[in-house]
């Protein structure tokens, strides 16, 4: 479950209750949860907590879809489903893995996200911005002026001003996704100490010490 509290639909704000509507139908998404894209669709629920930040979070959501944008939407795809997946979050990637067929990247692209140093599936810009998405997210944003050098062969200004915006967005909504654990990153912890048998206290490197005293 969510580490916040949800809003059911009686309790939404007028806004909320118009995207609850688009996204659950007639349903109130906290007793009846799911999405037609088999998400929980706790994230809006969650997010209908503060009115003000739900909105502005759905019209972020319209930005980077906007007609005004610069970007080609398979490059901005592309930022958003490598935050997803360097960030950690189950929840951004797997969506973002949708959105990027519905953009026209290739299975082969898709599927090569985790590993993509090594794929032969993009273009030269597309291995620059992927580069560039794990500089914002992995580095905090240091960035070698060799990737900005590369990605001005390609884009203007604008553009990469759109996908450093658009792709840090998005480690945002990863990372909250994970801390709140929402829709697909409601998971436990997998760090943790596994008991040895019988409770036994005793560290196997303690042991082997032990061993080469004798």
């Amino acid at each position: 479950m969510p580490r916040l509290r949800q809003v059911s639909k009686a309790d939404a704000d007028p806004f909320a209750q118009q995207l609850y509507k688009v996204l659950f139908g007639d349903r109130d998404p906290v007793k009846e949860p799911g999405t037609a894209t088999g998400t929980p669709g706790n994230w809006w629920t969650v997010f209908a907590l503060v009115p003000d930040a739900f909105r502005h979070t759905t019209e972020g959501f319209q930005f980077y879809r906007s007609k005004n944008r610069k970007l080609d939407p398979k490059l901005r795809e592309l930022g958003q489903i490598r935050a997803g997946f360097a960030r950690g979050s189950q929840f951004v990637f797997s969506q973002h893995c949708k959105a990027s067929r519905d953009v026209g990247l290739t299975e082969e692209q898709i599927q090569a996200i985790p590993h993509w140093p090594i794929a032969n599936c993009y273009s030269p810009i597309e291995r620059a911005l992927l580069a560039y998405t794990d500089c914002l997210v992995l580095q905090g944003g240091r960035v070698p002026e060799a990737i900005f050098d590369e990605m001005k062969k390609y884009l203007s200004d604008e553009e990469i001003l759109e996908f450093t915006y658009i792709t840090t967005t998005y480690e945002m909504h990863a990372t909250m996704s994970r801390a709140l654990r929402l829709e697909y990153d409601d998971v436990d912890e997998r760090v943790v100490e596994i008991a040895a048998p019988d409770n036994s206290s005793n560290d196997v490197m303690s042991m082997v010490d032990e061993q080469g005293k004798e």
